[in-house]
């Protein structure tokens, strides 16, 4: 890895922190098994950091960092990053969490701005000095990579940031990161206070500087691109840009702009740009935050021309409208890539080509999925089979599981559904229920046999290809308490879109009994009785 320094290298590394602070998004949370599957998504997409949690959040998210820092932090791996506010119990707690990683980092925080001290904090610039001094040097006696980030640095005295800066680097940090936690600064205001910051920071030259920008104003990308211009070598991101509030800055967004415009830039990454839609495609399926169809790069619209004298114009040169090709980011132009009629190997040399890697048993599932799917539909894209691969092996941790469904709708009669479920207990349960609809009647039936009360807070459909066969993507959020924060996303696809509803809506229940426990569920409150886990403790 490069040496520390402002403009001795043009490496850029890409910290990337869709785990942590990506997950902080409203309806975002993640299984520890999505997790380590997101993980292992990102070494192969190639970040140099990931930022795997915040360990004094719960047991849950301790667990969760450790786990990964065990099967991903290896020596040629990524670094493995924990997050921990400026206290002991919480550097403590990082620790643990990363301590297996061939490659453990300790990333350490305390606000620094007047409104952030005054009111949060109650504490005073001599106090938030000497933290700053004591619980650095804490963590750099545990761990040799330490990065400290003065959060709303934005709304800080930058007189004030470059003391609390130079007593971090002095008391052992070697990352020093400045983040526009609330997304207010403009991209010439943080071009002229990175270069401060590097050029008054005593031993500013020994130490790696990083930014983080939030997106609350939409200008999180041109912010960080800012920071990087004025000496910045690391920038902490998101897949798809999710996170806090309005979001952070998206990964795709930075590695795409450094490549296509290196004359202005001259910087470069260790991204492996292919995988970038892959990349978004599982964020998006695991967290249920659909991408938005103009988002940048990785969005449906991204490489899609309807105005004739584009279209005109592609047909003649593909440079004309486009300043990058699809293939670059790992997004396919095949169109009939398979059907009923093809052989195992060829399915098999076509998922390899699409970036899975899969076990005989899980081959011998997905090619059986397959063929199921190519019965209905006369071509199969490559979008279906992703869409195929994500819902079948991607989706979380099954409690209930599907066996069946049937549905009847129309305007004579009233839309019923009748669902069979295997649940917990290994026990089919078989519910009919009617709704306003037949998605409704299917989810009565549904809530009839789970039996934990929620609220649907979304619901959307889309058509992955095009065709009156086209596989539709269902994707649903779903609350415990009609007035809590935390949501649960679900994602679904299949030609039948009643199915692909009911899928989606399942995924969501799973997930939040993943994360909330569901001894409730056992028949006389006894959880072990159907081999569940009781709630954790908080």
């Amino acid at each position: 890895m490069d040496e520390p320094g402002v403009s001795s290298n043009n490496y850029v590394r890409i910290f990337d922190t869709t785990l942590r602070d990506g997950e902080q998004s409203p309806g975002a949370s993640l299984t520890s098994a999505e997790k380590i599957d997101i993980a292992r998504q990102l070494v192969r997409l190639g970040v140099d950091i990931i930022e795997a949690g915040f360990p004094a959040a719960s047991p849950d998210d301790l667990e969760g960092v450790r786990r990964i820092a065990r099967e991903v932090g290896t020596p040629d791996g990524p670094v493995i990053c924990g997050l921990a506010r400026t206290t002991k119990n919480d550097i403590d707690k990082a620790w643990e969490a990363i301590q297996d990683a061939a490659k453990p980092r300790i990333h350490t925080f305390i606000a620094t701005s007047d409104i952030h001290m005054e009111h949060k904090l109650r504490m005073t610039r001599e106090q938030v000095v000497e933290r700053t001094r004591e619980m650095v040097s804490y963590a750099r006696s545990l761990c040799d990579d330490i990065e400290f980030s003065p959060e709303d640095a934005c709304r800080s005295d930058p007189a004030f940031l470059v003391e609390v800066l130079g007593v971090a680097i002095e008391a052992g940090a070697t990352t020093l990161n400045i983040p526009d936690t609330v997304g207010y600064i403009t991209p010439a205001e943080y071009h002229e206070l990175i270069t401060y910051l590097i050029r008054e920071t005593p031993g500013g030259d020994r130490v790696f500087w990083s930014v983080h920008c939030h997106d609350d104003l939409g200008m999180a990308t041109a912010n960080t691109l800012a920071g990087l211009q004025a000496g910045a070598r690391q920038a902490e991101v998101t897949i798809n840009g999710i996170g806090e509030r309005a979001g952070n800055t998206a990964l795709e967004e930075i590695v795409m702009a450094l490549r296509t415009r290196p004359q202005v830039y001259g910087l470069e990454t260790g991204i492996d740009a292919t995988h970038l839609t892959r990349s978004s495609r599982m964020v998006s399926n695991y967290t249920g935050m659909l991408v938005q169809p103009n988002k940048a790069i990785t969005g449906a619209n991204a490489f899609s021309h309807e105005a004739g004298i584009h279209q005109d114009g592609m047909l003649k040169n593909q440079a004309t409208y486009e300043i990058m090709t699809p293939e670059t980011v790992g997004l396919s132009q095949s169109n009939l890539v398979l059907g009923k009629h093809s052989g195992r190997h060829a399915f098999r040399v076509r998922l390899e080509e699409l970036g899975y890697e899969m076990e005989s048993d899980d081959l011998n599932l997905a090619f059986q999925r397959f063929k199921e799917l190519a019965d209905k539909k006369k071509t199969v894209t490559d979008a279906d089979i992703e869409a195929l691969i994500a819902d079948e092996f991607y989706g979380p941790e099954e409690v209930f599981h599907m066996e069946g469904i049937q549905v009847a709708c129309g305007q004579m009669g009233m839309p019923t559904a009748t669902i069979k479920l295997r649940g917990p207990d290994g026990k089919e349960h078989i519910h009919a229920a009617i709704g306003t609809g037949p998605v409704d009647a299917t989810y009565q039936a549904i809530d009839q046999i789970v039996q934990v009360p929620n609220t649907l807070v979304e619901y959307r459909v889309a058509a992955i290809t095009e065709g009156i066969d086209a596989l539709g993507e269902v994707t649903v959020r779903i609350r415990r308490d009609a007035n809590g924060r935390r949501s649960f996303g679900g994602h679904g696809a299949d030609t039948d879109i009643i199915v692909a509803s009911a899928k989606a809506y399942l995924a969501a229940i799973n997930k939040m009994l993943a994360y909330t426990g569901f001894a409730d569920l056992a028949p006389e409150g006894d959880a072990a009785t159907i081999g569940v886990r009781a709630p954790a403790a908080t």
